[in-house]
């Protein structure tokens, strides 16, 4: 290779506008990554570290580091390294999410399937939650199962209640019921999976990495935003396939083929999913940040006694 060396410690594509992040986030979550085996996995971690150190295989090009990267980042948690359970892998939202997304969609009629795949759904949340956590805010067993009947009760209770009071509203806002549900428990899940940051602030650093304190404004951002992207990856499934298969199924094709409706919707969600997810992880940079002025007085204070002038925003990991 030439004298220039990569900085492997920066995303390939440019974070600091969208569709940089898109690119990034395009190549972490392509659904393909999931057929990756663990050896080409290990493979693609060993050539990171042979990399950073200098002493790669001769004749190992640019475009071998970033695949290895890209891999890299697919499968293994950011803050501990550690190689990330398949289902809660972001590059799992696509198939993981058009199964489920198709099921809610097909069957929202009756409440006991609402709910059983409400149940179903979040279950699946809770574990794509955890393994995206932000690693250096532990978090407790009982906490996890806090959060995960927390959002599971708040998505059935959702579905239930809206069920009832649209029997006699149009069938497409019957349809939205879903949605409102899946929103609902996002809300309730992620807070409250990530509440260890709540009450005890998340790592905030400076530029070059260097760690500052812990704020409690930070993880409420970080927490916020990724509620944000989340709700934002479902709404081109969850509200406008209704609109679609509100049509369609009036088509006689459809009408003497039932059966195909919960096929072809989950065939919707996974092309749909391929970008919405990617979408939905770039709205925010993964790395945020925050102007000093607008953290806790005790940090704040802290930081402009130490080095002020010299920074004025402080950096963190969002998690997804």
């Amino acid at each position: 290779m030439g004298s220039r060396r990569l900085d492997l410690e920066k995303p390939r594509y440019d974070q600091s506008h969208f569709w940089g992040r898109f690119r990034h986030f395009y190549d972490v979550t392509n659904p393909l990554n999931g057929l990756v085996t663990n050896t080409e996995l290990q493979n693609a971690a060993k050539l990171l570290q042979q990399y950073r150190s200098g002493q790669e295989p001769q004749g190992t090009t640019d475009e071998q580091v970033w695949h290895a990267k890209k891999l890299y980042e697919s499968a293994f948690h950011p803050d501990t390294g550690e190689k990330q359970t398949l289902i809660g892998r972001m590059s799992f939202q696509v198939p993981g999410g058009m199964f489920l997304t198709g099921a809610m969609l097909a069957f929202y009629k009756s409440v006991p399937q609402a709910v059983l795949w409400q149940f179903i759904n979040q279950s699946f949340n809770a574990v794509v939650n955890y393994t995206n956590r932000n690693a250096k805010s532990p978090i407790s067993n009982k906490q996890m199962a806090v959060a995960y009947t927390s959002a599971a009760t708040t998505a059935t209770a959702a579905a239930i209640l809206l069920n009832n009071l649209t029997k006699s509203a149009p069938s497409i806002l019957q349809r939205w019921v879903p949605f409102v549900a899946v929103a609902a428990a996002n809300c309730v899940n992620i807070p409250l999976m990530r509440q260890q940051e709540l009450f005890d602030g998340l790592l905030v650093c400076d530029k070059e990495g260097n760690e500052l304190g812990h704020s409690k404004k930070a993880a409420a951002k970080a927490i916020t935003q990724v509620c944000i992207s989340r709700i934002s990856m479902a709404v081109p499934t969850m509200l406008l396939i209704p609109v679609v298969m509100e049509v369609l199924e009036r088509k006689r094709f459809f009408r003497v083929r039932p059966w195909i409706s919960m096929p072809f919707q989950a065939l919707l969600c996974g092309i749909i999913l391929t970008v919405s997810v990617p979408i939905g992880c770039s709205w925010f940079p993964q790395r945020c940040s925050m102007a000093v002025d607008g953290l806790e007085p005790e940090l704040r204070d802290s930081i402009k006694r130490q080095y002020e002038p010299t920074i004025d925003r402080v950096y963190f990991n969002k998690g997804l």
